[in-house]
């Protein structure tokens, strides 16, 4: 578990009315991990971690056994392996899990039109306006859960309460495969025995300063009058804490949010210092950004890099395109300009990402043909790769420098 998730359970005496509770978190329980799992049946009860197992990976999902050991999601693979040694390791399998994350949200929608998806395996939904058609909050979550369970065989926690901040946190005190509900006259009793961490907006340098004031659960936060946590926190963040601390969250589910950027990175398996080779880990992700920036329906007009050196310094390149693009070749191009202008050739790298930001529409998006520009060109030939892949897998076209090994790859 993530720092935040090691809080205590609340009392079970909160009760369960759900009156103006229309908010739900609904988080499935070791993504990942549970979808490989459907497969993998005689597996179930034993410690697995979903990653990469290089010694460059890292954790990208756990069993609840393997949490045990104090195994979590972001950590090294050779840490998760000191901590839980007989952990089965299972390789990602990224193609699937999007796919059950897709199939998911499909059923959320069939409840309300208000979904707001955080990441591949949570959203928030405002079941609100399904109450005269489907009943309240609570009975609508409990049948969310059993239609996870039937079409998916995975399971998912829902946090029920009156605004999202609430919600989420029960979500995670019910894991695993739970159902939790926070009154709206509780929220209060619920909050304050927790500690100051479990607020958003607290992270170990925060928490860090509140504990020297004498500040460790949010009962205690909440005490301190406002001006004061201004002054030592902040502004905004003293304000939002004080906010926070007295279960005040005003934020509406957003449905369909649209992304702020999208990128794609690589650790390499041995840190890499030719420049052939990162050129084409920096085409590979191009062409990956690109697919999800077209699945998306976005293009956009910032490209940055990401360069992390054996050091880990990280050097970090960025440059504002004349029009939005979701053309890899674009992408890749200005990828490789921006590595150029770094001035690190032979220097090896840990590391590389390629991100688009400012995004829009693509829809919106008007072409501006160049002086003797055909009008089909690279955009048309990789949306035809789109509609192949979708049929025949992602790596069923490639472009040729990813597909054939150079020279010196060939073992001889």
């Amino acid at each position: 578990m993530s720092r935040k998730q090691q809080v205590p359970r609340p009392g079970s005496d909160l009760g369960s009315d759900d009156t103006g509770c229309p908010i739900l978190h609904v988080d499935m329980d070791a993504f990942y991990a549970s979808v490989e799992l459907r497969e993998r049946p005689e597996l179930r009860g034993v410690p697995v971690i979903v990653g990469a197992p290089g010694a460059r990976g890292v954790v990208l999902s756990a069993t609840y056994e393997a949490r045990r050991f104090g195994v979590h999601s972001a950590m090294p693979m050779t840490r998760a392996r000191r901590l839980c040694p007989r952990a089965v390791i299972i390789p990602p399998s990224r193609g699937k899990y999007s796919e059950v994350s897709r199939g998911v949200m499909e059923i959320f929608h069939t409840f309300t039109p208000e979904v707001e998806p955080i990441a591949s395996d949570e959203a928030f939904l405002d079941v609100g306006g399904a109450r005269k058609r489907l009943g309240p909050p609570a009975a609508i979550a409990a049948m969310i859960r059993e239609r996870v369970v039937r079409e998916h065989g995975i399971t998912c926690s829902v946090g029920v309460a009156n605004s999202k901040f609430v919600a989420k946190l029960a979500s995670q005190h019910c894991k695993p495969d739970g159902l939790m509900v926070v009154p709206a006259d509780r929220v209060v009793d619920f909050l304050h025995p927790l500690p100051v961490a479990a607020l958003w907006g607290v992270g170990e340098r925060t928490e860090q300063s509140l504990v020297r004031l004498g500040i460790k659960t949010v009962g205690d936060l909440a005490r301190v009058p406002v001006e004061t946590l201004q002054r030592d926190l902040g502004q905004a963040i003293g304000a939002h804490l004080a906010a926070l601390a007295w279960g005040r969250d005003e934020r509406r589910v957003t449905p369909n949010a649209p992304d702020k950027s999208i990128g794609a990175e690589e650790t390499f398996a041995t840190d890499v210092g030719d420049p052939v080779k990162i050129r084409k880990e920096l085409l590979r992700l191009s062409e990956r950004v690109a697919a999800r920036l077209r699945e998306g329906a976005h293009a956009g007009r910032t490209v940055s890099v990401k360069l992390r050196r054996a050091d880990f310094t990280t050097i970090s390149r960025s440059r504002t395109l004349r029009e939005p693009t979701d053309v890899a070749r674009v992408i890749y191009t200005t990828a490789c300009d921006l590595y150029a202008a770094a001035d690190l050739d032979g220097i090896r790298l840990r590391l590389v990402g390629v991100r688009v930001e400012n995004l829009r529409p693509a829809a919106e998006v008007t072409r501006q043909l160049g002086l003797g520009e055909r009008e089909t060109g690279w955009r048309e030939a990789e949306q035809a790769v789109d509609r192949a892949t979708r049929r025949f897998g992602r790596d069923a076209v490639l472009p040729a420098s990813l597909v054939r090994p150079s020279f010196d790859e060939i073992d001889l």
